[in-house]
């Protein structure tokens, strides 16, 4: 088997123990694929979250189960329906963060020179620039839109990425088998997609983790603050017009609270995937676990101090 088999299948394979043998990421990516096939096949239930199907801002009943927003639409129609659009900018953007990060950030490692200098001023300056002005700044500016919202979080949210996959990548350039492989003629492109990404396995998986919860996070609250495009339908636009309806002041509770709840709960899930998969693949925390279970064996319970085993056998 190749490296690039082994070190993806590796990897793949720690995200799935992660998933099966870990109570919070097994809560986690139950969260997320319900929320998922809400995304996929609740807008075709919904029906039209635009329609004004009531009084404005009646109260949760049978018949609109979220009650209505300050226009008389649905609030449930719309919840739905801003799931998809929301998820779907949230993990496009996680993908391009991670893919614009990790082109930068291992081809600066893995050359080195001055093109490591030009590519680490480049994610340096990015990174010096506060994300959040940039990004209100940026969309000010643009047609409002979710693709306009999309693609100022990934103006401003592939830096850090880049910064720590610079780091790995130097380190990985002096192992014996990059060297081996350059050796061997092997060329620039293949090593770094058969040999060194591989074994990057599991840190992009945390990336992307992290970069879909940031995504989702900044572009509620862009939409929030009135930044993307107010006639669309997504969470962020629930929010902006439950604010603009003053529904804190009338007392209108259900026009923003299943919203939030909702971005809560994905990334409560997104989290707790995350701190599974590092369960598994913290080499710290697999020795700690490992400690545990040898204390378990010999029938003594682990402390917050360091015991001293003697085991005579």
């Amino acid at each position: 088997m190749s490296s690039a088999a082994s070190g993806s299948g590796h990897g793949l394979g720690i995200w799935v123990e992660a998933i099966r043998n870990d109570r919070r990421a097994t809560v986690g990516a139950i969260i997320l694929v319900l929320f998922a096939l809400v995304a996929a096949f609740g807008p075709l239930l919904a029906g039209d979250p635009q329609a004004l199907v009531g009084m404005p801002l009646q109260a949760p009943s049978w018949h609109h189960l979220l009650g209505t927003t300050g226009q008389g639409q649905d609030v449930l129609a719309q919840l739905i329906v801003g799931t998809r659009v929301s998820l779907l900018v949230g993990f496009s953007v996680g993908l391009a963060v991670v893919f614009i990060g990790a082109l930068v950030g291992v081809t600066a490692g893995f050359y080195g020179g001055r093109i490591d200098g030009l590519l680490s001023l480049l994610f340096n300056v990015f990174l010096v620039i506060p994300g959040l002005p940039l990004a209100i700044v940026i969309a000010a500016y643009l047609p409002s839109g979710p693709l306009t919202v999309a693609l100022v979080l990934i103006v401003t949210g592939w830096a850090w990425n880049a910064r720590v996959l610079r780091a790995q990548t130097l380190s990985l350039r002096q192992r014996d088998f990059v060297a081996a492989a350059i050796v061997t003629g092997e060329s620039d492109i293949r090593i770094i997609w058969s040999e060194i990404l591989p074994t990057m396995t599991s840190l992009l998986l945390s990336q992307l983790i992290g970069s879909t919860l940031y995504a989702i996070g900044a572009q509620v609250g862009l939409e929030f603050l009135g930044l993307g495009d107010v006639s669309a339908v997504t969470w962020g636009t629930n929010l902006y017009w439950a604010q603009n309806d003053s529904a804190l002041l009338t007392g209108a509770w259900w026009t923003f609270a299943p919203t939030g709840i909702c971005v809560a709960l994905v990334g409560f899930a997104l989290s707790m995937l995350n701190s599974g998969f590092d369960e598994i693949s913290n080499p710290r925390l697999q020795l700690e676990r490992a400690w545990r279970a040898h204390l378990e064996r010999l029938g003594q319970r682990a402390t917050r101090s360091t015991p001293v085993v003697r085991n005579h056998g």
